[in-house]
């Protein structure tokens, strides 16, 4: 009897490290893009990993920190609640013991500001700003007539970079990560003509400087760089509009920048096939849906075929999918659990609860 049970537990080890082979070679990022917990949410966000990350084979963790971590290297940029380096290694820990890749974000470049606030490192480091003359509204609108969607750094503020480095190193140790995101998504100010420094200059050549001097940064230390994909799209030509793409010429940078850059690319109301662009200019490349159920069962199907469909030099640049959820932590988990429906009745299904599950339901039927 015992020779018996030791066999069937021995086949069910074979079938399941064959089942995590197979799904390994059809998709080999699997991955979950959410914000920073809040320190009192924390076990929550655990036992999330534990329970609803794991079984699904999730093997990449995206965590937006921005700067809501205690740095000890610059106390002066930690934002309101902020992680704590034993929070952090709680996440560490989880993710190690699910053979998860954790990887936190700091945006660079743009995103930094939201609706009419100033995000930490401008309010910190207001010389950093690359458009100082705009003034924050006390309500925000879009379309405005500043064009101000957030506010950028200055790429060529010669104190810029060893406060960035700073706090990218010092999150980096913390997480015990090879790769760190660098966000640098939807940058309308770039290269503005009233800029001491960056006015009249090529804005895809700025773009491209700024993720060389990041992804540079980064390989001395042995880690990896990842960035969101919009700002090297062709906005115009492709009709994927200024959100999705770029209306400002930084698309040029595609080929000014390493290729060894890992892009995240978002598409939201179309399975628009950009990673194919990507993957033939030598990038590896993650499809990233958001809130629309049926479509991030599409893009699945879509980089399961890239991935079939390709030669071998082509085929491992198709590299995965991404679930991106764009709400606090217990939003998501809240609406997660409760089965909570969009607020827009005429989709009550679109939320992003609801498209992690679908795209997980897509690729545990792989075969």
């Amino acid at each position: 009897m015992k020779h018996v049970f030791a066999f069937i537990v021995t086949l069910l080890f074979i079938c399941t490290a064959s089942a995590q082979k197979n799904i390994d070679s059809l998709l080999p990022i699997r991955g979950f893009c959410i914000d920073a917990p809040r320190p009192a949410g924390l076990d929550s966000f655990v036992t999330f990993i534990n329970t609803e990350l794991a079984p699904r084979k999730v093997n990449t963790l995206l965590v937006l920190i921005d700067y809501h971590y205690e740095f000890k290297s610059h106390p002066e940029l930690t934002d309101s609640f902020a992680l704590s380096k034993s929070d952090v290694k709680k996440i560490v820990a989880v993710c190690r013991k699910n053979n998860i890749r954790v990887i936190p974000q700091i945006n660079l470049l743009g995103h930094q500001s939201w609706a009419n606030k100033t995000g930490k490192l401008l309010a910190v480091y207001p010389q950093f700003d690359e458009t100082p003359e705009i003034k924050m509204p006390e309500k925000y609108v879009w379309p405005n007539a500043d064009n101000l969607y957030c506010r950028s750094y200055c790429p060529l503020h010669p104190e810029l970079h060893a406060v960035l480095f700073s706090v990218i190193d010092e999150l980096c140790d913390a997480f015990e990560t090879d790769a760190f995101h660098a966000g640098m998504d939807e940058v309308f100010y770039i290269g503005e003509p009233n800029c001491p420094r960056c006015g009249g200059r090529d804005k895809a050549e700025l773009f491209a400087d700024e993720v060389r001097r990041i992804h540079d940064h980064l390989a001395e230390k042995g880690r990896e760089m990842w960035i969101w994909g919009d700002r090297l799209l062709d906005g115009k030509t492709t009709g994927l509009g200024e959100w999705e793409a770029s209306f400002n010429n930084t698309y040029r940078a595609i080929d000014m920048i390493p290729k060894d850059v890992v892009i995240c690319d978002w598409h939201y109301d179309r399975a628009d096939k950009t990673s194919v662009y990507f993957a033939m200019k030598g990038f590896r490349v993650l499809t990233c849906p958001w809130r629309k159920p049926e479509l991030a069962v599409q893009q699945v199907n879509d980089m399961v075929a890239f991935r079939e469909q390709s030669s071998p030099e082509m085929k491992e640049r198709f590299a995965g999918l991404v679930e991106t959820t764009w709400s606090r932590t217990e939003f998501f988990l809240r609406g997660y659990y409760n089965n909570t429906p969009s607020q827009n009745a005429s989709a009550p299904q679109n939320t992003a609860w609801n498209c992690f599950k679908a795209m997980y339901d897509a690729i545990g039927k792989l075969k």
